[in-house]
């Protein structure tokens, strides 16, 4: 195992209902000057926005709202948000909705006490922002597992590239299924394959050599599957339900990363796909990550193997090593279909040669994946994908 530090300082609230409790346990205690933080109208139909705007007001709170967050969160609506934490002088943010609503609002907690760019701060830079403004989470989709780090991923269109910016960590998150009762079921299948792929990222990333996290990824990978193929069946099933939302946090919280080089290149070529197409983050990584594997899973025969036989159950003692391994990554891409998850970029409506052209270019490429990919490599994997 690599040398690591761990710390999770998100205090989660989970379980079903637990939302008001909750708000009226660690509301009181924030700064008067609240952000509420949220994306499009979906919050006020459910009844969701009503409900906390009552507890912030019955807080005392002085409300100033920051509306309109989208699916892939724009450079834009991240300096409209500091705009507003400087002129209302802000003292806490709340974040209502999915990742992007999270990804956003981290990343404004930033900024607002930071002189300057952050996007030149941290991306040209490389420096790393040390003061924010405090913040929660209240997650309506669950998947990305934002709430628990302080990452977000942010679309600078003037650029052309979409990034992860470090951002402030929430105080708190509230992990409550009722809150995401709304959310159509293709929403609620890409976002637990985002978890499923958060997973895979990081199991097969350097060491090669199974550790401990590993192990635990294993089951957690398993506990995935299950319940994706249980709201396949049920979409209201609440137990299911409530398993992947855990899963979700799990699968980010950075315990299974402990001793581990993560390596998220899957979403790094996903993330510029987004970024000149706008696709769902999870149906594009659907498509993505099965043909990513078929180019590279030689460069850990052995722990695509294992992957095949612990995840998948395929146990056929004749196979050898790399039979095996192709074997589990054919078994993902027929998941991905039996779950209803778009398989091809046509699934997608559609990806044309020169939007791949720009995503090979722009395409961050890590050192820790299982094998270094060349932009040449990444070519090949998005053509494949066109298949």
């Amino acid at each position: 195992m690599e040398k690591f530090i761990y710390s999770c300082p998100v205090k989660t609230y989970f379980g079903k209902g637990i939302m008001k409790d909750a708000l009226s346990s660690e509301i009181p205690s924030v700064g008067e000057n609240v952000l509420l933080a949220y994306g499009g109208g979906s919050v006020k139909k459910s009844g969701i926005y009503t409900e906390v705007r009552n507890i912030l007001e019955a807080a005392g709170k002085k409300i100033t709202e920051l509306s309109g967050i989208t699916a892939n969160p724009t450079y834009e609506k991240v300096r409209e948000g500091r705009d507003l934490c400087r002129s209302e002088k802000i003292d806490f943010i709340l974040a209502v909705g999915g990742g992007s609503v999270a990804d956003c609002c981290k990343v404004i907690a930033a900024w607002a006490n930071l002189d300057g760019d952050i996007w030149e701060y941290e991306c040209v830079k490389r420096q790393t922002p040390s003061a924010f403004i405090e913040m929660g989470v209240i997650l309506t989709a669950f998947g990305t597992g934002s709430e628990q780090n302080n990452s977000g991923v942010i679309t600078n269109q003037q650029a052309g590239e979409k990034r992860s910016l470090k951002g402030a960590y929430p105080a708190f998150a509230v992990l409550d299924i009722n809150c995401s009762a709304s959310l159509p079921a293709d929403l609620l299948m890409a976002g637990a394959f985002d978890t499923l792929s958060h997973c895979m990222e990081t199991y097969f990333s350097l060491p090669e050599e199974i550790v401990v996290s590993d192990e635990m990824n294993e089951i957690i990978m398993c506990n995935i599957i299950k319940n994706m193929r249980e709201i396949k069946k049920n979409p209201e099933n609440d137990d299911a339900r409530s398993e992947l939302a855990w899963d979700s946090a799990i699968a980010m919280n950075g315990v299974l990363k402990a001793g581990k080089k993560p390596a998220f290149q899957a979403h790094q070529i996903d993330h510029q796909l987004g970024a000149y197409t706008d696709c769902t983050h999870g149906k594009g990584l659907a498509v993505i990550q099965p043909s990513y594997y078929m180019h590279t899973y030689k460069g850990a025969v052995g722990k695509f193997a294992r992957f095949a036989r612990k995840v998948w159950g395929i146990e056929d003692k004749d196979l050898n090593e790399d039979e095996a391994a192709v074997r589990g990554i054919g078994a993902l891409k027929l998941f991905v279909k039996e779950m209803g998850l778009p398989a091809t970029f046509s699934a997608l409506g559609g990806v044309s040669e020169d939007v791949i052209d720009k995503v090979v270019q722009t395409t961050y490429i890590m050192d820790t994946s299982c094998e270094k990919l060349t932009k040449e490599t990444i070519k090949k994997i998005l053509e494949a994908c066109n298949l």
